[in-house]
């Protein structure tokens, strides 16, 4: 009986994919023999030792149990041929379909880029994350992705990323992976504690993610905040774009926390001087400052002094016949114009521009100044007619 078990396995047929286990028996200058049983004894490929490096051939002894691929089940030398590679591989591969099952998001390094997107690795195996799945917070501009060492995405290669396989099929090598879907999943692990650790006042430190018309998002540590528009800056913003970009690192102050509706404001503004603050010293009453006409009204002009005010020239004010505004000025003029009237707590400066002449030197408070066609209820010093500030409440965002 021991004999015709015996005379079965030395006769076990081989087949070029099958997976065996097997012992390193010899590890030589030229090749490595690796016993798989059956009294049989396989060579690993030619093509694969030549190409192992010095540490990968001194990682391997004598009586190590490994893993092998069939490669060929008889050479012309009647040898099997085998390779310690491809098993692994297959190995990355079964790796990788347990993580695609189970959802996980794990960390894998940037190794290349090209025109679609950047190269990751499970082991072995080669991944792809398209340009699409890259998360927004690194700012990637899309249109100047051109794999080359000039693209956008060349910052990110070496660097680890978060990733979620979305899509694999071991039979075309096709292996996608999300770094978008990756971060989603990790926000949602991390809001909770990031909302319970918040606080109003906290100055912290974060990425912009996204700009609106309303507003910049700022990731925060796991979760985005808002900067509202009128948070962004003492002056007057149009849009986001003219104080931040995509991808920048910038310090914010946390102002509100709505843990139930899960939102987070954010504020640039607060953490920069307040320009109204040394108003008087700045701008002294009487004297003749040149400033630039930045916007037309039906009650006057507004006149940007530095980069962080505007103060009003009323329509009294600039010319002697009363004329409206578009008449006598225009959006972009540069034009002298005189203090009449600074009021920092109301944070308003009237301005003029018909008694900017040596005629009207030495105006002082109180002088030939009517207050009627000073009065500010009309608008904000910064520009903001006050109808603005009421009907664009500031909103937050969902995390």
């Amino acid at each position: 009986m021991m004999d015709l078990l015996e005379q079965s396995e030395s006769q076990r047929v081989f087949t070029r994919g099958d997976v065996l286990m097997g012992t390193v028996a010899l590890v030589g200058d030229h090749e490595i023999l690796i016993d798989v049983g059956a009294k049989c004894e396989g060579v690993l490929a030619p093509r694969e030792f030549d190409q192992m490096t010095s540490a990968e051939r001194r990682a391997i002894h004598v009586g190590d149990e490994v893993e092998v691929l069939v490669v060929t089940p008889q050479d012309r030398e009647g040898n099997l041929v085998l390779s310690l590679s491809q098993a692994r591989l297959g190995q990355d591969w079964d790796d990788g379909e347990r993580l695609f099952e189970e959802g996980e998001v794990f960390e894998a390094a940037v190794s290349g880029h090209n025109k679609g997107g950047v190269i990751v690795y499970v082991g072995k195996v080669r991944g792809f994350v398209p340009a699409s799945q890259i998360d927004r917070r690194h700012g990637v501009d899309r249109s100047k992705i051109d794999g080359t060492a000039a693209s956008p995405l060349a910052a990110l290669v070496g660097q680890p990323i978060w990733v979620k396989i979305i899509e694999i099929d071991r039979r075309k090598n096709r292996l996608i992976l999300s770094e978008q879907a990756a971060m989603r999943e990790r926000r949602k692990q991390s809001k909770a504690d990031l909302l319970n650790n918040l606080e109003e006042g906290l100055v912290i430190t974060g990425t912009v993610t996204s700009l609106a018309d309303f507003g910049a998002f700022v990731d925060v540590g796991g979760a985005d905040g808002l900067v509202h528009l009128s948070e962004l800056s003492w002056n007057r913003v149009s849009h986001p774009r003219e104080v931040l970009e995509l991808g920048q690192s910038v310090t914010v102050k946390v102002i509100s926390i709505d843990r139930e509706r899960r939102r987070i404001g954010l504020s640039l503004k607060q953490l920069q001087p307040e320009p109204w603050s040394d108003l008087a010293a700045r701008y002294e009453l009487g004297s003749v400052i040149s400033a630039t006409i930045t916007r037309l009204t039906d009650y006057g002009a507004f006149a940007r002094l530095d980069e962080d005010i505007e103060g009003l020239v009323h329509v009294s004010e600039l010319s002697a016949d009363g004329r409206p505004a578009a008449e006598v000025v225009a959006p972009g003029d540069r034009v002298d114009v005189r203090v009449i009237r600074v009021d920092p707590e109301r944070k308003r400066i009237g301005l003029s521009l018909r008694r900017a002449g040596p005629e009207f030197e030495g105006i002082a408070a109180g002088d030939d100044v009517d207050d009627a066609t000073l009065d500010y209820d009309e608008f904000e010093g910064n520009g903001r007619e006050r109808a603005e500030q009421v009907e664009a409440p500031t909103p937050t965002p969902q995390i």
